[in-house]
Formats: structure tokens, sequence, C-alpha cells
């Protein structure tokens, strides 16, 4: 009797080796920009050590102090302006990524997507440690800060509109929300993961707090230059089938031996589609990518979702501590929640999304109720322990499930849109113009919170309200196309049923 495989073994063998390469391609991808993302938090849970309240910490003997105020502050962020700064060099990151993200994915196309996010995870990694490293250069300029920030923020850009290429590269149209909301939590993990790994130096040594995330970013670099493939047609596998049906249109199934009714020959058919992949190949235009139907909309409610996000990835932290009067670190660990809550609301705005065909609709729905969860974070959040966690995860989910299912399966679906006749090299210009137009709302939020802050931190939460709402505003035209196609589906069934 021959003995049946080890149960392991059967396992392994069940899948293909291009199921194979698409899975470890699919775990590269994410643990990438699950680096990128680590890195940028730091940053945000140094803020509350760079200015504290003296007066509650215990000075060091023999420590000669000429100003008890502020002794124990780090210059410039020493005085009452430390706010307006704090938001300047957030601005820096941000600006520089929003103008730098328009071009990214111009590059991408262009360039070996393999060295591309290399030199772009090597780069930012040594920026982040160079901020780092004010720390014990005892660096007290703010320009210094903000050009090191700047800097960084270019280096970043380089991550999203490549991984979602090299992913559109292997996946195809990749058009399963749910898929895509799990991949997609890669950014929640990396705040995640990047909060605590700061919080661990911050209150020691918080130069360490950038030099280590650093140090990991620099390492998934080497990774991605030794491991990443670019393309299944590298390796021998097979690439994904190129068809997209109509977003606006009913399925329509065709006969593979005749078009639109006619006969026609299966050589001459062969050879138009050769030429017809021939010419859709070339990377699209910035304003072909524009004209895509949906990309404008979706842009826009983008730039009011970013900005509440990145409102809250930037000062969370400081906000519990302020409000709550937690420690640095442990405002850190709490801010988490968020992220937690952000994986959870990615997932399930790609869930329903796909069951209900309705992207714009799930966003917008998300959006209104978030709104006023905002408004009672604000008023009950720090009431209790329990009342806070609760908060924090409810508010991460309808923060952060929009915002996960626009970059990701949203994204997908306009950059292989039937108008593009197949052409996956458009998905990294879409992308990076979906998300450098969120990018200056990434900007702009953390710049007037920092603004805003010093008149009470209810008027931000007015401010992430409004833009709240104005995110769904934009998307009023997609939702009412949504639902008349749904109310269309169903005079539809009701008028066969009849029948």
């Amino acid at each position: 009797m021959r003995p049946s495989l080890a149960p392991g073994v059967r396992l392994l063998t069940a899948f293909s080796r291009d199921t194979w390469y698409r899975s470890f391609t699919l775990f590269l991808t994410f643990l990438f920009y699950t680096a990128y993302h680590l890195s940028r938090k730091p940053i945000s849970i140094v803020k509350s050590e760079l200015h504290r309240n003296c007066s509650t910490v215990i000075r060091p003997s023999g420590l000669n102090v000429t100003d008890n105020d502020t002794w124990c502050d780090w210059a410039p962020f020493d005085q009452d302006n430390y706010k307006t700064l704090f938001g300047a060099v957030d601005n820096s990151f941000l600006v520089a990524y929003a103008i730098g993200m328009f071009f990214s994915g111009i590059f991408g196309e262009r360039l070996p997507l393999r060295y591309y996010l290399t030199c772009g995870m090597l780069l930012s990694g040594l920026f982040t440690c160079l901020f780092g490293l004010g720390f014990y250069w005892n660096i007290h300029s703010i320009w210094y800060y903000a050009f090191i920030q700047a800097m960084n923020g270019l280096m970043q850009t380089t991550g999203w509109p490549a991984v979602v290429a090299c992913v559109g590269n292997w996946f195809g149209k990749g058009k399963r929300g749910f898929i895509m909301g799990v991949w997609n939590s890669h950014t929640s993990v990396g705040n995640i993961l990047g909060s605590l790994i700061a919080g661990v130096f911050v209150s020691s040594a918080w130069g360490l707090s950038f030099i280590v995330p650093g140090i990991i970013i620099c390492s998934t670099g080497v990774l991605c230059f030794f491991f990443l493939v670019e393309k299944p047609e590298d390796v021998g596998c097979q690439p994904p089938q190129h068809h997209q049906e109509s977003a606006e249109s009913e399925p329509v199934l065709h006969n593979p031996t005749t078009n639109d009714g006619i006969f026609v020959n299966h050589s001459t058919t062969t050879t138009e589609h050769s030429e017809e992949a021939e010419d859709h190949t070339q990377a699209i235009s910035f304003c072909g990518a524009l004209s895509i139907p949906g990309v404008l909309e979706f842009s826009l409610c983008l730039l009011f979702a970013k900005l509440v996000s990145y409102t809250f990835l930037y000062w969370l932290p400081l906000y519990i501590s302020n409000v709550a009067h937690f420690e640095a670190k442990e405002a850190g660990d709490m801010s988490t929640l968020f992220d937690v809550g952000g994986i959870m609301g990615g997932i399930v705005a790609g869930v329903v999304s796909d069951y209900t065909s309705g992207r714009a609709t799930t966003c917008c729905v998300m959006l209104l109720v978030a709104a006023p969860m905002l408004f009672l974070y604000n008023y009950i959040g720090q009431s209790s322990l329990g009342t806070t966690v609760a908060m924090l995860l409810v508010c991460g989910s309808l923060v952060n499930g929009p915002y996960a299912l626009i970059t990701t399966a949203v994204s997908a679906d306009l950059g292989t849109h039937e108008s593009l006749r197949g052409n996956s090299r458009a998905l990294s210009t879409v992308t990076a113009i979906i998300d450098g137009t969120g990018s200056v709302g990434a900007a702009a939020g953390p710049l007037l919170a920092g603004l805003i802050s010093p008149t009470g931190w209810n008027n931000v939460f007015y401010m992430l309200i409004v833009s709240d709402l104005l995110a769904c505003l934009f998307l009023s035209r997609l939702v009412y196309k949504e639902v008349q196609g749904w109310c269309g589906r169903t005079r539809q069934r009701r008028g066969f049923n009849e029948f």
C-alpha cells in the first residue's frame, strides 16, 4: 500500500507555483509599506516629549537650569508657539509628500520597481535616522528638522504607487474589496508598530525612536533588492488576465467566435489583440488619467478624508496626553487603538462594497456616521478608560475605512477602467493622482490642527467634522448613480418576476 502524503506536504502541493509567487509578492509589498508607515509614526509619539509640563518632571540632581518652566523641553519646541512649530515640521513632510506624489506615479511606471522601491526605502531610512541623530548631535534648529522631514516626505512618495503597481502586475484588476482591505491593513500595522517602537525609547532617548525605525525600513529596502519580482513573466509565471467590465453597465458575455454577432477569423482576432495589447501598455498621461470617470470625485473626497485621518495620525497622542494627562508612552500606546479600528474599518468597507457593488455609497455612509462619532469622542471619550477604548476603535474604523477603500479597491477599479482597454501601467499614475490629492489634505490637516489647537481642542474637532461632511459632498453624484443602478436592477427583477 502506497503511503499517503503528509498533511503539510499536501498543503504545499495544493497551490501552484504561480500562487506561491503571488502570495510571496503580496507578503513582500505588505511588509514594505508597513515599514514606510512605521517610519512616519515616531514624530507623533515624540511630540509630547519635546514639550512637556516640566513642573511634573523630577529634575536630576546637579543639573544647572536657568528656566525652571521649560528646563525639560527640547529647544526650539520649548516656547509657547510649540504647537505651531510642530505643525510646521509635520507640514514640511506632508507638503513635500503631496507634491512628490504627483510625480512619483510617473516615475514608477517608467523605472524598474525593484530599484525604485529599494532606493526609496534606503533614503527614507537615512532621513529618519538623521532626525533622531539631532538628539545626539544636540541640534536645536527648526530648519534642520523641517528640512529632514521635507526630504523624508519626498522619499516616502516612492512607496505607494510602486507597491500598488507591483501588485497590479501580479494580480491584474484586483477588484475584490475584502482582499484589498486586508492587504491595506499594512498602513495601520505600520502605525501601531511605529508607535510601540517609538514609545519604548521616547522617555529615555527620543533619538532612538527615529533611528530604530530608520534601520528597519533600510533593512526592508535590502530585502526588496534581493527578493522582489516585479512581473510574473520574469520568473516564467502566467501573467494575469486584464479584462475589465464596465463600471456603469451590466456585464456582457461575448461568444469567442463572434464579435457583436458577426463571425470573425481567429487569426485576425489574435493579431488585433496582440496589437491592442502593445498599443495599451504605454504609460498614460496625467490628463488622461484625470479624465477617467470617477477619478476627480474620489480624489477630492480623499483630500478631506485623509485630512481627518492624518490629523489623528500626527496629533492624537498629544491630544490624549493633554486631555487625559497620560505620559508620552501611555498616550502613544493608547493611540494605537485608533489604528486597530482602522484595520477593522478597511476590511468592513471592502466586504460591504463588494456585496453592494457600491464603493461611493459605502464611503459616504461611513463618513456620515463618523461625524457625530467624532463629536462624541471629543466630549465623552476621556470620561473613562472603557469609553476611551471603545470610542477610539469606533472612530478609527469609521475614519480610516473610507480612506482605505479609496486608496486600494477604488484606485484599482479606476486604474483598470474599461476606457484603458487593459492598460495595467495606468494603475500607478491613477493611484498617484488619487493619493496625491489626498496628501494635500493630509498636509493641511496637521497644519490646521497646529494653528487651531491653541484656541481649544473643540475647534479642532469641529474642523474634522466639517471635513468629513465635505468628503461626503464630493461623492454625492456617484452615490446618486449607484442608487439609480440599484433601483434599475430592482425594477428589472420585478419585471422578470411578473413576466
